[in-house]
């Protein structure tokens, strides 16, 4: 068999720029150039520009100043910035991230001058009385670019349920930015390939409409039929544009995050982190969890807080997990799972009209028999799993976490607060586990620091249940294999790959998910499973990638059921397809 050749598009550290290169550029180019006397004379090594970096980066005052400089170094040297990123990637991931984008967003249209040059262009911003001339749009963008850099990923967002901060409107745009610099970092997405996109279509969110500064068009946001009419032309443009281009939907409000993603994910390569990635990076801490919490999967009892699209996408894939994974019939696998809304436990006799996205869940066996908020609920379902999504500051009280441990004196309490940011946080991991003696099975949804046990010199690292675990390495699979669609499937593989991935100290440690300095090498674990998945499934395009899982299949090959598995060929191949900042 003849093998295909691999594609060309395997990125590689981009050329320094002259203009790029800073204190860095040799004698010859600042000659060639006319720079002569015009900059210091020192021709310094790639490690002076980082020690100088870092060293500004720690003298600034704030987190937000933190991330306005980062912004300023990402759009001014692409080198420098990533390998600053990757050296400190625990520290830096929360400022170009979560938590610290959600404050950024909500100051954007403040601060937005001082991220970048006049002339760099960081992304497309498409007002919705623009978006008949998307085709003028990405003209401009194509021409804003270097020749041959052709976006092959975008993140975009209409701004409308930011985090857990709500409509923010154009403000959104640092939401698309960071993401694609997390593709970069964790799983090597080529940088000059991302394309951040902001649908401003306006804002219901009167603080904004009344800012002087805000940057975004001023009018409320359009009914359903505009909104979609208005989002077919924008994706019609783009995929027309940009064939087989990798599309995130990100933090669109719940109904037309569920909208969008059915209507698209059988006509182009797309994906939504909301539903699918957190959905994927909970059932992998849930896993995990469930082989050190001592109770049997079939008998989890499942309490999530919110029901809007994360949680109810979250709750989707652990039913799938249950019925692929332990051969759980769907109604007794359904069953094992209770939501709380704001008005209580969600049932069908409640006596509201339930969104569409809520009747999969709601309760049929309750009799007479409705509880009105967590405390009813805690005490009628006996959870042995506690889910956040409901961006309620401190909801897991200290009532509640004890009640918690008390409920499962004989196993370990399950607790994920993964609400974002931290201010919109249900707990957090001191309290945690202070509130359960020490015993909880913890993953958030936001970064918390390491508790030591008082009195002893036991650390414990709180798992993060951050979606960085996942989009990245999915996006970095997409890219490389072109499969025509990312199936319920892929998403089930990848978070079995993710939850394999944990070394043996981890889980000695009792941890959910692997140390984030590891994340380069989890990414590539998964991504490769995700090769696998999509040429097994007949879905990858990519002839390459198809030939060489075929000539070096996972051990698991012949399995009907997506394990998560992968061929160390694989490995190898996705591993040196992964773009890296010049080091020299």
């Amino acid at each position: 068999m003849v093998t295909a050749a691999k594609p060309t598009s395997t990125p590689v550290s981009p050329p320094s720029k002259p203009q790029s290169m800073g204190t860095a550029m040799p004698y010859e180019t600042r000659t060639a150039l006319h720079l002569k006397g015009l900059v210091p004379s020192a021709v310094e090594n790639f490690a002076a520009q980082d020690a100088r970096a870092y060293e500004q980066l720690k003298n600034k005052g704030s987190d937000l100043e933190k991330y306005i400089f980062l912004s300023w170094l990402r759009n001014t040297n692409l080198n420098l910035f990533y390998r600053l990123v990757l050296s400190h990637l625990k520290e830096i991931a929360p400022i170009i991230y979560t938590p610290t984008v959600g404050q950024a967003c909500q100051e954007f249209s403040h601060i937005y001058p001082f991220l970048a040059p006049p002339s760099a262009v960081d992304g497309l911003y498409i007002p919705l009385n623009e978006v008949d001339s998307i085709d003028e749009i990405i003209e401009n963008y194509r021409a804003s670019i270097p020749e041959g850099c052709k976006p092959e990923t975008t993140v975009i967002t209409d701004g409308s349920r930011i985090l857990g901060l709500g409509d923010l409107g154009m403000n959104g745009m640092g939401i698309p930015v960071g993401k694609l610099q997390l593709y970069v970092a964790a799983a090597g997405l080529d940088p000059t390939r991302c394309l951040p996109i902001v649908l401003d279509f306006g804002t219901d969110n009167a603080k904004y409409l009344e800012d002087p500064l805000y940057l975004g068009i001023r009018q409320k946001r359009p009914d359903d039929k505009e909104f979609y009419a208005a989002t077919e032309k924008v994706l019609n443009g783009l995929t027309a544009a940009f064939p087989g281009i990798f599309i995130q939907f990100e933090d669109f409000n719940t109904p037309h995050a569920f909208g969008l993603l059915e209507q698209w994910r059988h006509r182009t390569l797309c994906f939504n982190d909301d539903i699918q990635g957190t959905g994927s990076v909970i059932l992998a801490g849930f896993i995990s969890a469930i082989k050190l919490a001592g109770i049997p999967a079939q008998d989890q009892r499942v309490l999530f807080v919110g029901a809007g699209s994360a949680g109810v996408g979250v709750a989707k894939q652990l039913v799938d997990y249950l019925i692929i994974e332990h051969n759980i019939p769907e109604k007794q696998a359904k069953a094992m799972f209770w939501f709380v809304d704001s008005r209580g436990i969600i049932t069908a006799n409640r006596g509201d009209t339930l969104a569409d996205h809520k009747v999969y869940f709601a309760r049929e066996d309750n009799g007479d028999t409705q509880c009105k908020d967590l405390d009813e609920a805690l005490e009628y379902v006996k959870p042995t799993a506690l889910i956040g999504l409901s961006t309620i500051y401190k909801a897991f009280n200290e009532k509640i976490l004890t009640r918690m441990n008390e409920i499962n004196s004989q196993a370990r309490p399950i607790i994920f607060p993964l609400s974002n940011p931290q201010t919109k946080a249900e707990c957090t991991f001191e309290e945690a586990m202070r509130f359960t003696n020490n015993r909880v099975l913890f993953a958030s949804g936001t970064a918390f620091p390491s508790y030591t046990i008082p009195g002893t010199d036991d650390t414990r690292v709180p798992g993060q249940g951050n979606n960085m675990y996942v989009f990245p390495p999915i996006g970095l699979g997409a890219k490389l294999a072109r499969p025509t669609k990312i199936t319920d499937s892929m998403i089930f593989a990848v978070s079995k790959a993710l939850s394999n991935t944990l070394s043996d100290e981890e889980i000695a440690r009792g941890e959910l998910y692997p140390r984030i300095e590891r994340i380069r090498e989890t990414s590539a674990q998964v991504a490769a499973a995700f090769i696998h998945q999509a040429v097994r499934e007949g879905t990858a395009q990519d002839q390459y990638w198809i030939d060489l899982v075929n000539a070096n299949p996972a051990l698991s090959a012949t399995s009907d059921t997506p394990d998560g598995t992968y061929s160390q060929a694989i490995l190898d191949e996705v591993k040196s397809s992964m773009w890296a900042p010049a080091e020299s």
